[in-house]
C-alpha cells in the first residue's frame, strides 16, 4: 500500500492527538475518582489502551474502532465539563475555614485568619481568630518566597505590614480534603479547590521555616501606601468572592504566583508578562526588574540577605520582627 509522504504525515498527526487525548482522559479518571473506586483504574487503563488500539486501526483504515475511541473520548469529556469546585467537603484541618474580609471606611475586619502553633506538619494547635486592622496604618508589603526543590520551583506568600506591630499574611494554595496530599501533576486535573489563606506570620511562615525546613526568603517590596492599600483590599475581594463562589486550583494557571500577578495587573494594566511568573522560584528576579526591589543593591547581594530559616522560633512574640532584621529594606 503506497502511501503518500502528506498521508503519512497527516496519519502521525492524528495518532498524535488520539496517543495524547487518551493519555488526558486517562489522567483525568485517575485524579478526579476516588482512590478507592473499583472502577478507576479499570476507566483510566481501559481509554489508554483503547487510543493505542485505534492508532493502529487509524493505519489500518479500520475506522469504526476509531469512532468508538471517539465516542469514548466524548463521554469523558463531556463528564469532566460538569465538574464543579466545592465549598462543602471533608477539608484538611489547616484549610478548614475559608477567610472573608469586611472594610468600614479605614478599618478591615478579617475573619478566619489562622493562628496555628506546629510542632510538626500533623501536631499543631488550631486556631481561627478574626483580627482589625487600621489601613491608614499600613507601613509596607513584603514577599516571602519558600524553596524547597531548587531555585526554579518555590511558593509565594504576600504580607501587609501595619504601624502597631500586626502583619497579616496571605498564601494561595490548593484546598485540600483530609484524605488528600498535594500532586503537582494532580493539580492540572481539578483535583483541588482554590485556597485564600489569610494567616498569622508565625503560622504561615514560621510553619516553613521552623518545621518543614525549607529556605525562605524575604523581600521587602518597594511599593507606596496607596498601593499597599489597593492591593490588600484586592486581596480581602479574592478572598470573598472564593468564599462564595470557590475555583478550582491549576499547577500552571491558577496558583499561587499566577494569581497575585493577576490581581497586581488588575491594579497596573500595562504590567508585562514574563515567564518568571510561571517559574515561581524566579518571582523576585522579575520584580527586581520592575524596580520594585532595592535596585541599590546588586540583585545577587540582595538575595544573599535575604534568607530567614533560623532567626526566630515561631512561638516568638517578636517572629515578624526578628526575621526582618538584616534584610534589606525598600
Amino acid at each position: 500500500m503506497a502511501w503518500s509522504v502528506t498521508r503519512w504525515l497527516g496519519i502521525i498527526a492524528a495518532g498524535l492527538v488520539l496517543l495524547l487525548s487518551g493519555l488526558w482522559g486517562a489522567l483525568a479518571i485517575w485524579f478526579r475518582l476516588a482512590p478507592a473506586s473499583p472502577d478507576r483504574e479499570v476507566l483510566a487503563g481501559g481509554l489508554l489502551l483503547l487510543a493505542v488500539v485505534a492508532i493502529v486501526c487509524l493505519v489500518l483504515r479500520r475506522w469504526r474502532v476509531v469512532a468508538l475511541y471517539g465516542v469514548c473520548f466524548v463521554a469523558v469529556f463531556a463528564w469532566w465539563v460538569t465538574l464543579r469546585p466545592s465549598n462543602d467537603r471533608v477539608w484538611a484541618d489547616d484549610v478548614a475555614r475559608t477567610a472573608s474580609g469586611t472594610v468600614d471606611g479605614d478599618y478591615l475586619l478579617m475573619r478566619n485568619v489562622r493562628a496555628f502553633t506546629w510542632r510538626s506538619d500533623s501536631d499543631f494547635e488550631p486556631r481561627w481568630e478574626t483580627r482589625s486592622y487600621d489601613l491608614n496604618a499600613l507601613t509596607g508589603v513584603d514577599l516571602f518566597m519558600s524553596y524547597w526543590a531548587g531555585e526554579s520551583i518555590a511558593h509565594a506568600i504576600v504580607s501587609f505590614g501595619f504601624a502597631d506591630g500586626q502583619h497579616l499574611a496571605f498564601s494561595i494554595e490548593i484546598r485540600k480534603e483530609k484524605t488528600e496530599s498535594y500532586s503537582a501533576l494532580a493539580g492540572f486535573f481539578r483535583a483541588y479547590e482554590l485556597s485564600f489563606i489569610a494567616a498569622d506570620e508565625r503560622d504561615v511562615v514560621g510553619v516553613r521555616t521552623n518545621v518543614r525546613g525549607e529556605d525562605v526568603r524575604l523581600y521587602r517590596l518597594r511599593v507606596t501606601p496607596a498601593q499597599a492599600r489597593a492591593l490588600l483590599l484586592e486581596y480581602v475581594a479574592e478572598a470573598d468572592a472564593l468564599a462564595d463562589s470557590p475555583r478550582f486550583y491549576n499547577s500552571l494557571t491558577t496558583n499561587c504566583t499566577t494569581q497575585i500577578f493577576r490581581m497586581v495587573r488588575t491594579l497596573q494594566p500595562s504590567l508585562p508578562l514574563d515567564y518568571r511568573v510561571l517559574l515561581a522560584g524566579y518571582l523576585p528576579d522579575y520584580i527586581y526588574d520592575l524596580g520594585r526591589l532595592n535596585t541599590g543593591i546588586p540583585f545577587e547581594v540582595l538575595r544573599g540577605r535575604s534568607h530567614i530559616r533560623g532567626k526566630a522560633d515561631s512561638t516568638d512574640p517578636d517572629f515578624s520582627k526578628k526575621i526582618r532584621e538584616g534584610v534589606p529594606d525598600q
